[in-house]
């Protein structure tokens, strides 16, 4: 190896990185750090599509002295001993994947609102050494409001660096057969579990404004083929929801709320319900499906209920992963 010329910096071994990509949460389950996330969250032009001179004064006028309160609580709910349970779990995956792609291969996990984010792991893995960069945003289906943000905000910082590593980014994976696979076996082993068999089985997905449908946002026909694969590698059928509504506007239907809600009436009483849009478990799965879907549902006339867990850190999802990633870093790295 050439030796560097006196008072040269150090330069770190040529590395490549993979950088775990997702939604993020606030710092604490406390209604002065939900605030301060939902102030970055709400503020994204890509998530709230409305020209700010309108929004901003709602935003910080109403909606940042109202709902911080309300959400901490939905926070303190499923806070684990180890933070956010969407942060947890993402660094575990990130952990998992360590070693998954040889000794030159940097795995790091960011989030796109709060911490650790998204720029600050893009620089620290330049530092690092990495100078070829693989972008993943954690999101199954695409949406500009989830894939595409992630992806701009590294971009953001790439523009204003001197020397930027070179980038690749994970493709949407939604009707990708390690996908489907790893969701067809994880909910058939939660299944097994849960003591009951379902009437019906529930893919509920974050919903959507109807507009970004109507403006070519492919998420709602990715959401649907999901379903679909998945419905016909188990065998059985698979209702589709959206849940997560905000606003006035026409969300993506059906509303999960109301699904769940009107199944007793209608004979279904035993429900199994799984979110296949989220790559770990968080607030509106642990909160939102788990403890206020059950209680919607009770409350309607049903008698058995049960949230099916994200893939998470576990064996299947973290197998589909590494798989899913080192086809990505084709090229890049020699693998087996």
């Amino acid at each position: 190896m050439t030796s560097l010329p006196p008072g040269h910096p150090a330069i770190p071994s040529p590395r490549i990185g993979v950088l775990l990509m997702n939604l993020g949460t606030p710092d604490a389950p406390d209604a002065r750090s939900v605030k301060r996330y939902l102030a970055e969250f709400l503020s994204d032009r890509r998530v709230v599509e409305i020209p700010q001179i309108a929004w901003q004064p709602i935003l910080r006028g109403i909606i940042l002295n109202t709902r911080p309160k309300k959400s901490a609580h939905a926070y303190s709910q499923v806070w684990r001993e180890d933070g956010s349970p969407l942060a947890a779990i993402t660094k575990a995956q990130a952990a998992r994947l360590k070693d998954a792609f040889g000794p030159d291969v940097l795995v790091d996990w960011a989030m796109r609102y709060g911490r650790p984010a998204i720029a600050d792991r893009v620089q620290a893995m330049k530092d690092a050494g990495c100078e070829r960069i693989l972008l993943a945003p954690l999101y199954p289906q695409y949406c500009a409001a989830t894939t595409a943000t992630a992806n701009d905000k590294a971009f953001a910082h790439l523009a204003r660096m001197r020397w930027q590593p070179a980038i690749r980014t994970l493709p949407p994976y939604y009707d990708d057969p390690l996908y489907v696979d790893a969701l067809k076996v994880s909910i058939e082993e939660s299944l097994a579990r849960i003591g009951f068999t379902p009437d019906a089985l529930i893919a509920s997905f974050h919903g959507m404004p109807q507009r970004t449908l109507e403006l070519g946002d492919p998420y709602h026909c990715h959401c649907r083929k999901t379903a679909r694969l998945l419905s016909e590698a188990m065998g059985r059928p698979v209702e589709v929801a959206f849940q997560s509504r905000f606003g006035r506007a026409k969300w993506l239907e059906p509303a999960t709320d109301a699904t769940l809600e009107a199944m007793p009436a209608r004979g279904v009483k035993r429900v199994a319900i799984f979110a296949p849009g989220f790559s770990a478990d968080c607030l509106e799965t642990l909160e939102e499906l788990a403890i206020r879907g059950r209680e919607s549902f009770i409350e309607a006339g049903g008698t058995d209920f049960a949230y099916l867990p994200c893939l998470n850190d576990e064996d299947g999802g973290i197998e589909m992963l590494a798989r899913i990633l080192r086809r990505e870093l084709e090229g890049w790295v020699r693998l087996p």
